[in-house]
């Protein structure tokens, strides 16, 4: 076989700037690569995660004008950590504005863990904007992923991060876990807020590698990542992310005739495999990679090769 890829070396935006997309939102966008080469749009995980610049390294700057940006609430965006008006179908409008902006008749779209949900609600709503799609840790918000991550799964695999998880709320309130961290989540005291904000991201930033990877779980613990990663994680996944129960799977036909690519890490523990296998038979012209001895994130070396090799072959790049 050959040696697995990797990134591609950094690079800066040519351009970046601030969007007022209305209800007091203001989202942080940049465009990387190429200008005029093939567009393509880059959604983060969370919902809250923010973008980083190695995020602009998974396509090749030399044949994609790469669009990335903040969601509402999260990284440059403002203001932060904000609830109101933040919801599944108000980051759908905000794709389309900035590709409005830009000025593309479709754009490849690329996303991963709630970045692939958020792909999945666009590219159902738009089919006609997007010219392929790339997936990676597919989420698809139903009633038993949230539990299995928030509730009852996970927990059997990860005691010990479990434990930690479980800490800031009282024994008679475990029985609905999302529910108990809304409400400290919105608590008027900054100093409950924060601990609940902590301990949501940390759980979340323990398990999504297979094996620990400190840079991930550090980044994690940060006060005021956490704040904005917990509340608006939280936040949607509370509200089920506004899709009605199995909504994605079911409305794959809208997806017919856009090329895909699903990439999943067999033990992925947030993901579990279930629900890329079922959209990758819903969806027939996507091709699925369930990636061995694998986690959760884009950076595990496994499914970054994998997302390398579609990035390139969308590019009409061959290796």
């Amino acid at each position: 076989m050959s040696a697995l890829r990797g990134l591609y070396p950094e690079i800066e935006p040519f351009d970046s700037g601030m969007l007022d997309v209305g209800d007091g939102h203001t989202i942080y966008w940049e465009r990387a690569g190429t200008k005029g080469a093939k567009p393509a749009v880059f959604l983060h995980g969370g919902p809250g995660g923010g973008i980083s610049p190695a995020h602009r390294r998974l396509f090749d700057p030399a044949r994609y004008e790469i669009v990335l940006f903040d969601q509402r609430g999260c990284g440059r965006s403002t203001p932060h950590a904000e609830l109101e008006a933040n919801t599944t179908w108000h980051l759908v409008a905000d794709i389309e504005r900035l590709r409005e902006k830009f000025g593309f008749e479709k754009w490849q779209v690329f996303g991963g863990s709630w970045g692939s949900t958020l792909a999945l609600a666009y590219a159902e709503t738009h089919p006609e904007r997007v010219s392929e799609l790339v997936l990676r840790g597919v989420y698809t918000l139903t009633k038993a992923e949230l539990a299995w991550y928030y509730q009852f799964g996970v927990s059997e695999m990860f005691p010990d991060k479990w434990e930690r998880f479980l800490a800031p709320i009282p024994e008679a309130e475990r029985g609905d876990l999302m529910a108990a961290y809304r409400k400290r989540l919105i608590s008027n005291d900054g100093a409950t807020r924060l601990e609940a904000a902590k301990a949501w991201s940390i759980w979340e930033g323990e398990t999504i590698t297979l094996l620990p990877d400190p840079s991930i779980s550090g980044q994690h613990g940060g006060d005021d990542f956490a704040l904005a990663f917990a509340r608006i994680e939280n936040h949607f996944f509370v509200h089920a992310g506004w899709l009605e129960e199995g909504q994605l799977i079911r409305d794959a036909d809208k997806l017919k005739g856009i090329p895909g690519v699903i990439v999943h890490g067999r033990y992925d523990m947030p993901c579990p495999a279930r629900y890329a296998w079922e959209l990758a038979k819903a969806w027939p012209e996507a091709t699925l990679h369930l990636v061995e001895g694998a986690g959760h994130a884009y950076s595990e070396p496994g499914i970054l090769h994998h997302l390398i090799e579609a990035t390139d072959r969308f590019a009409g790049k061959t290796s």
